[in-house]
């Protein structure tokens, strides 16, 4: 278990990504939903992460079902505000004020452990800064939620607020993964800051898996060709590409937990078996051979002055 920076939550090193509950990969039916969840946490993972944008408030009606009848001290529950449909970004403090309040009810709890500004990129970092934060911050004084975060995909947009306003975490996804690794040199400046670090979306929203990205994943048509060659290896060396890139995830000290999706239990058991096991050095220098010229290759998310 680790400390989640200077707060007082301990997080698995694996955590729990709940978009999958919600069906944005594809229908998930309830009795399986809740099965995978059950599964997370008697496998030991303690650190589930959830949105009211995931499936448009399904994934955390789900998870909140799943729940019931659970220990709350034997979890960690991070959810988010800010975002609540492709193009619906909503950062202003009565917003969410009134998010905190609907999420409480549809995860049927009286408080969240993390609550987290949801792809800080799409907004003004301003006002993130100057109202959303402190609208949060009040939240926690009154016992609602115990720690505060911010969440997004370009780093700049987390650095940027990270270093005007007191943040207890950050989230980043696909910015530690096989492909992209620039995470990695952002780790001291958070540290220093006593700010907690959550890698999430290690297989790039599939990017890095046999099966290949949804239609609606942003990643370039050359990396996508690339990342496909390298799965193709994989399967030919009889293994997987998900595994290996599971396995170097987890490998980049100062982070808290890796939160991986997950939308059944055979996978939840899966991920965390394939977590433990060491890293085959030899078939990860093949696979960055593969890849090439595009590792750490990016896309543009957000509004052009957060990137």
């Amino acid at each position: 278990m680790n400390s989640l920076g200077g707060t007082d939550l301990v997080v698995s090193p694996i955590g729990l990504g709940a978009a999958g509950l919600g069906g944005e990969y594809g229908a998930v039916e309830p009795a399986t939903a809740r099965a995978t969840v059950r599964a997370a946490l008697d496998a030991g993972i303690t650190l589930i992460d959830v949105s009211p944008y995931y499936g448009r408030t399904t994934a955390e009606t789900v998870l909140g079902s799943a729940l019931k009848g659970v220990n709350r001290g034997s979890y960690v529950l991070a959810t988010k505000v800010g975002r609540y449909d492709v193009d619906e970004f909503d950062f202003s403090a009565d917003r969410v004020r009134r998010s905190v309040e609907e999420s409480l009810r549809r995860l049927g709890t009286d408080h969240i452990d993390l609550i987290q500004c949801h792809d800080i990129e799409f907004g003004d970092l301003d006002q993130v800064v100057e109202e959303t934060l402190p609208a949060l911050r009040a939240l926690q004084e009154k016992g609602v939620v115990r720690a505060v975060g911010i969440t997004g995909y370009p780093l700049p947009a987390l650095v940027s607020v990270a270093g005007r306003a007191p943040v207890d975490t950050v989230l980043s996804y696909c910015h530690y993964t096989l492909q992209c690794r620039t995470l990695a040199a952002r780790i001291p400046f958070f540290a220093d800051r006593g700010i907690g670090v959550l890698n999430a979306s290690p297989l790039s929203m599939g990017l890095l898996t046999e099966a290949g990205p949804p239609d609606w994943h942003p990643a370039p048509a050359a990396l996508r060709a690339a990342c496909a060659e390298a799965a193709a290896f994989c399967r030919r060396e009889g293994t997987d590409l998900a595994r290996l890139a599971l396995q170097f995830a987890v490998t980049l000290p100062g982070v808290a937990s890796t939160i991986v999706g997950a939308v059944d239990p055979e996978s939840v058991t899966r991920n965390v078996a394939w977590a433990s096991e060491p890293l085959d050095t030899e078939l990860l220098r093949a696979v960055e051979a593969i890849l090439g010229d595009a590792l750490d290759v990016e896309w543009p998310v957000g509004r052009p002055e957060n990137s």
